[in-house]
């Protein structure tokens, strides 16, 4: 298949990307987890703590806040038993994170690059399974991941660094091609919450999009046909880091670097018996791999195509104050639990405001600390806000600030665009889009920048959940929507933008479930 004409109808024609036969085989479903077989292994404290304040930080973590700092990013923290609805007899379980993820399948990976006391250093899986470290490969690789990240981090001054994988098939035998879109979001979820967990270790962060991806893959040891890094977080300590020089780098392909190191050929389990063709991911994943570092990657320019709509300024709030482990244990994704009670203006300002006042954080697109909805941002459909007319609405979060777009009462409008019947939308005071530009930064990054976009959508969408949490509310990220009515609907085709994910947020009830927590 044509990738430009893929990628078309993975956004716009969703049913054309998968066959009309297909069918889901759950008794051959892969496992949630990778888990590697015959390698040294470090476990990890089994405690997580009750509360996490943000501090400051002078000092490197040990193996400790290590294993803490993984748990709350990407560990299982919940068994969770669903009781049947009327007329199903079937109870299902499922192993919660604090991430959402599409169908709770969670197609991602985290391996480390650690430079600690309590282990010797060297590239580790974090084994989510069994909450242990698996020791892929021993050494100090400062000088090589540095020249795989273009010589533009001092990869010296950090403790270490996260590589976030994206594995194939783990969503794929599941959702076929239409996975593609779920794991750019997925890993934009996990990188999210990897952000905000390092805040409050004290940790200094950094995202980077561009890496030479087979060399940071065979540094991992990843068979690239099964699984791929998607992106790249050191982590330090040291505040005044260089993170992202400006002059023009050395050339470096991935070839030289990988012809440095010996490739590892460690086994791991998988769980299925029968691994269905998904040669369309892997060539996707093949054209948005970069092959050297010649140069810095371009920049994606803003755009200056907002169209002109009537501005309503919303009251000015202060940050949150909230427990973020509490909300992180709170999360959950209500479906047709959502319950219609009314929102003052006072709490829809404040989600607003947490959101956007989070939103900052330093990649390798901006070269800094940049707000990113300024690439992705919010729209939003509203209903019986106290205060407010019902309409849809564009957030101006620079002046935190609504730009009406058009008035009305739009849920059944949202209900029809759903492709299936994911929440019942009149039920809802607020469905937020995430809206970003239709080239899906196709014109700075190529093929990469689909994944980009939708890794950024995921960053903001989980900044916003979270918000929703701190305020006792529920979100629910549905992706399985028909773009061109929910783009006509906000009239983005007039600043050539496009939505991206939606999320309906409001109060719900508790669904029946047998829930327990697996720390104490």
């Amino acid at each position: 298949m044509n990738l430009d004409e893929f990628l078309y109808k993975l956004h716009y024609e969703t049913d054309k990307v998968i066959p009309p036969d297909w069918e889901v085989n759950w008794d051959d479903a892969p496992l949630p987890y990778k888990i590697y077989r015959d390698l040294p292994v470090v476990d990890l404290p089994a405690d997580i703590p009750f509360q996490l304040e943000q501090k400051e930080r002078n000092a490197k973590p040990g193996l400790k806040e290590i294993g803490h700092f993984l748990m709350l990013t990407f560990g299982i923290t919940q068994f969770s038993e669903s009781m049947p609805f009327a007329g199903q007899t079937d109870t299902w379980a499922t192993l919660r994170r604090f991430v959402p993820s599409g169908g709770g399948l969670y197609p991602n990976e985290l391996y480390l690059y650690l430079k600690i006391d309590d282990l010797p250093s060297g590239i580790y899986h974090y084994d989510t399974a069994h909450h242990r470290l698996v020791c892929l490969r021993e050494g100090n690789f400062d000088d090589y991941l540095n020249k795989a990240l273009g010589n533009r981090c001092d990869i010296s001054s950090t403790f270490g660094a996260v590589f976030i994988s994206t594995f194939f098939w783990k969503n794929f035998f599941k959702y076929h091609n239409f996975s593609y879109r779920l794991q750019g979001l997925d890993s934009g979820f996990v990188i999210g919450q990897l952000l905000e967990v390092s805040k409050r270790f004290g940790f200094e962060t950094g995202v980077y999009y561009h890496f030479l991806d087979r060399a940071v893959n065979h540094l991992l040891g990843l068979n690239e046909q099964e699984e791929s890094v998607y992106g790249v977080i050191p982590l330090s300590v040291e505040k005044a880091m260089h993170w992202f020089r400006d002059k023009p780098v050395e050339r470096i392909t991935a070839e030289q670097l990988c012809s440095e190191m010996k490739p590892l050929t460690h086994h791991h389990y998988v769980r299925s018996k029968v691994i269905r063709d998904y040669s369309t991911l892997i060539t996707m994943n093949e054209a948005c791999m970069m092959d050297e570092f010649a140069i810095h990657p371009k920049t994606e320019k803003q755009k200056n195509d907002e169209a002109d709509y009537p501005i309503i300024k919303l009251p000015q709030i202060e940050r949150l104050t909230y427990d973020f482990l509490s909300a992180c244990r709170n999360r959950y994704s209500p479906g047709m639990d959502f319950i219609l009670k009314p929102i003052n203006q006072p709490t829809f300002s404040a989600l607003l405001h947490e959101t956007i006042s989070t939103s900052s954080y330093r990649n390798d697109l901006d070269h800094a600390f940049h707000k990113l909805p300024s690439r992705v941002s919010l729209h939003c459909c509203t209903y019986n806000i106290d205060g407010l007319q019902n309409g849809a609405y564009q957030y101006d979060g620079s002046a935190h600030a609504l730009k009406h777009i058009q008035l009305g009462d739009f849920r059944s409008a949202l209900q029809d665009g759903l492709l299936s019947e994911f929440v019942n939308m009149t039920q809802i005071p607020l469905s937020f889009n995430i809206v970003g530009d239709k080239d899906h930064y196709r014109n700075a990054y190529g093929y990469r920048g689909h994944r980009i976009q939708h890794m950024e959508a995921g960053i903001l969408s989980h900044r916003l959940l979270l918000a929703a949490l701190a305020l006792n509310l529920g979100g629910h990220p549905i992706l399985g929507f028909d773009v061109n009515t929910y783009d006509e609907l906000y009239q983005l085709n007039k600043i050539t933008k496009t939505s991206l994910l939606q999320i309906p947020i409001g109060h719900y009830r508790p669904h029946p479930r047998l829930q327990g927590a697996l720390h104490s």
